[in-house]
């Protein structure tokens, strides 16, 4: 393979999220993986921050399409990403004509792992006949607070037992793997006791976080089941008392990637959520994120909708690296793990 040069090193870190059912070499998203090497897109049902009742899926023949030329547009392998957990975070909805898609505390409540397994392998075989491969779940957070507005109350994690979280995750990425899609862990350190919902703004999860909740990551890395890691936008004062978990790097290079020795890839959740936006320039926030240990940052484009996003946060990260206050290394060394994760597609 020729050498990478740094702005294509630089695109390969991005995911983004664009607006449309269909594109053509018209749109903006083309110009950003034509020009820019952008390394994967987000597909979303939804548009927020236009209101739109559809984005960039009405069925599955036309979401084939859809991937089908964006795979066309890019020289490398893209990255297409969703968020299909099942319940209430559900992309492939009914009146697109998917099957019904149980949540994780069904599956989780359930007895026995069959309806885990058989949802796992429906969920993965259903994103590959649309051309998806890159699923942002499961949801491994305990349910240690029922109440919490983002994973508890909306019945987005397995249980609050760590074992029996465990044992539902790793069923859902052997049978994910199974059809070619990669899976992505979420939301370390742990979303599960917040009183709080990230999207909306700060989360200090500092007193109701409990070590319990590693054990799923760690059972999983251990066992060799984390294709990705999500880092979420979650403070804690005992981890690090500066920053939110995506930007810190106590949290990300010491604690994930030293201490719990995960060689994976470290993904961000969106870095549009307003647990940053309220605090970081967006172009700030993804250079902290890079310095931290993230090698591929979500933008998804949805809570907020800019078509040259990614031109500026790109200029940025380039400008930054020109100048010395961040390094190439960095830079190189989160595109050989991107490199190394794309080629589980191949």
């Amino acid at each position: 393979m020729q050498r990478p040069s740094l702005k294509q090193m630089i695109g390969q870190l991005f995911i983004i999220g664009f607006t449309g059912k269909t594109v053509s070499k018209s749109h903006p998203i083309f110009t950003d993986i034509d020009e820019r090497s952008l390394g994967g897109v987000i597909i979303f049902d939804r548009h927020l921050a236009t209101k739109a009742a559809t984005n960039n899926i009405t069925g599955a023949a036309q979401l084939k399409q859809l991937t089908a030329t964006l795979q066309e547009f890019s020289s490398t392998k893209l990255l297409i990403a969703v968020d299909q957990e099942g319940g209430r975070v559900n992309r492939f909805r009914e009146e697109f004509g998917f099957p019904v898609s149980p949540s994780a505390e069904q599956l989780g409540a359930a007895t026995g792992t069959m309806q885990s397994r058989a949802s796992a392998t429906q969920t993965a075989y259903m994103l590959k006949n649309c051309g998806v491969n890159l699923n942002l779940a499961p949801v491994v957070d305990l349910n240690s607070n029922n109440k919490n507005p983002i994973i508890g109350k909306v019945k987005r994690s397995f249980s609050d037992k760590p074992d029996k979280v465990f044992e539902h995750a790793s069923i859902w990425v052997t049978e994910h793997r199974k059809a070619g899609i990669l899976s992505c862990l979420k939301h370390f350190p742990g979303h599960g006791s917040s009183k709080d919902d990230s999207h909306l703004g700060f989360v200090d999860i500092t007193k109701s976080w409990q070590t319990t909740e590693l054990e799923p990551y760690k059972k999983l890395i251990t066992k060799g089941l984390a294709d990705a890691i999500m880092v979420g936008h979650l403070y804690n004062k005992d981890l690090d008392p500066d920053y939110p978990a995506t930007l810190s790097v106590p949290t990300i290079n010491k604690l994930l990637k030293e201490d719990m020795q995960f060689g994976g890839v470290v993904i961000s959740d969106d870095l549009q959520m307003r647990a940053i936006t309220d605090k970081y320039a967006l172009e700030d926030a993804c250079i902290m994120a890079l310095k931290a240990g993230v090698d591929l940052i979500i933008i998804g484009n949805n809570l907020s909708y800019d078509p040259t996003i990614f031109s500026r946060i790109h200029k940025a990260i380039e400008k930054a690296v020109n100048k010395g206050s961040l390094s190439e290394e960095t830079i190189r060394s989160a595109w050989k793990r991107v490199q190394t994760f794309k080629s589980l597609l191949q």
